[in-house]
C-alpha cells in the first residue's frame, strides 16, 4: 500500500464551508458512464488490472475454514493459468488486491496462504461490522483482535448517527480511537454512504475520515439498501483530491457492494483515472470490494480468448 496517511487536526472551518452541487456531480456521473468502452485487447488489459485491485470479500453468515480456504486459492490465482498464458501473462504474477473477511475468520485465512506460500494481504471488517452500533470499548477490541490474528488492513465502519447530527468533533475522535487500535495494519473507512442521507454530509464524512488517520475510504459494506454508485464516487473522489492538494497525502479510494459486472469494473477504473489520475490506478490506492465481480472478469477473459463464453463448470468459481 502507498505512504500512510498521518491524518491532521480537525479544522472543522473546513467541514462546515462544504457544499456539494449535487446537479454537477449528476451530470459528471452520467457523463462517465456513457463513456466509449475499450474493445478486444485493450478491455482485457483493463479487466486484468481490475483484478489486481479487487479485495476478494466473504463476509457471509455461513463463512468456514473451507470456504474462506477456497477463497484464499482463488486470490492467489484469480484467473486459469491457462487463459493468462495465452495471454503471454502467466509469469506476471496477477492475483487480487487482498483477501477480506470477518475478525473471526482472519487466522483461517493467514493460515490458507500462508501454506499456499503467497504473500497476499489479509483484510478484516471491524468495528461492529456493519451496523456500527456496537459500544466503542467492543469496536475497539475487535480491531486489535483482527490485527493480533494477522490481519494487516482493516476496514472499519463509522458511526453514522454522530455523522448524521453532524457531531463531526466526536465522529473524528472515534475513528482516531480506531487508527491507533489498527497499530501498523492500514485503515480503510466505510461511510456507508446509503445512510447518510445527502451529497455534502458524504463530503464531510470523507474529509473527516482522513483528517483522522484514514488510509482509504469505502463508500459501503455491502449490507445497505444503496451501495456503490458513481455520483457517490464522484463526491469522494473530490474529497480525496482536496484532501491531497492541501496535505501533499494521497488516500485511496473503494467502492464495495453491489459491484458485479466486468464492465462495471472498468468504469470505476476510468472514473479513477479521470478524476485522480494514472497513480491512483493500482491496489496501493485502489480497491475494488466484490465477492461476484471476478467470476464475470474471468468469464469475459475466456471469450476474449477463445471466442466463446464458458459453461458454467469450466470456471468454478472461489
Amino acid at each position: 500500500m502507498s505512504a500512510r496517511n498521518p491524518g491532521m487536526h480537525l479544522d472543522l472551518e473546513w467541514v462546515s464551508k462544504v457544499r456539494v452541487n449535487t446537479q454537477a456531480v449528476l451530470k459528471r456521473a452520467q457523463q462517465i458512464q456513457g463513456g466509449k468502452v475499450a474493445k478486444k485487447q485493450w478491455q482485457a488489459a483493463w479487466l486484468l488490472k481490475a483484478v489486481t485491485c479487487i479485495d476478494l470479500t466473504t463476509l457471509a453468515g455461513d463463512d468456514t475454514p473451507s470456504n474462506v480456504h477456497r477463497l484464499c486459492m482463488k486470490a492467489t490465482q484469480p484467473i486459469r493459468h491457462d487463459l493468462l498464458k495465452s495471454m503471454d501473462m502467466h509469469d506476471k504474477g496477477i492475483t487480487t488486491a487482498a483477501v477480506c473477511v470477518y475478525p473471526s475468520r482472519v487466522a483461517d485465512a493467514v493460515k490458507s496462504l500462508k501454506a499456499a506460500n503467497s504473500s497476499l494481504p489479509v483484510a478484516s471488517v471491524a468495528t461492529g461490522f456493519p451496523a456500527g452500533q456496537t459500544p466503542l470499548k467492543t469496536r475497539l477490541a475487535e480491531v486489535q483482535m483482527a490485527v493480533e490474528d494477522g490481519a494487516v488492513e482493516i476496514d472499519i465502519v463509522i458511526n453514522r448517527t454522530l455523522a448524521l447530527t453532524g457531531q463531526w468533533a466526536a465522529l473524528y475522535d472515534e475513528i482516531r480511537q480506531f487508527r491507533e487500535a489498527c497499530a501498523d495494519a492500514h485503515m480503510k473507512t466505510i461511510l456507508a454512504v446509503g445512510e447518510l442521507g445527502t451529497f455534502t454530509n458524504v463530503y464531510k464524512a470523507s474529509l473527516v475520515s482522513m483528517m483522522a488517520g484514514s488510509d482509504f475510504i469505502k463508500t459501503s459494506t455491502g449490507k445497505e439498501t444503496v451501495n456503490a454508485t458513481y455520483p457517490v464516487a464522484i463526491v469522494m473522489v473530490r474529497a480525496i483530491r482536496d484532501y491531497f492538494l492541501r496535505t501533499g497525502y494521497k488516500v485511496g479510494f473503494k467502492p464495495a457492494g453491489g459491484i458485479r459486472t466486468a464492465q462495471e469494473s472498468v468504469v470505476w477504473l476510468t472514473l479513477m483515472k479521470e478524476e485522480l489520475g494514472d497513480e491512483w490506478l493500482n491496489p496501493h490506492l485502489f480497491r475494488l470490494g466484490a465477492s461476484s465481480l471476478l467470476a464475470d472478469i474471468e468469464r469475459q477473459i475466456y471469450h476474449y480468448v477463445t471466442g466463446r463464453y464458458p459453461a458454467y463448470h469450466e470456471l468454478p468459481m472461489a
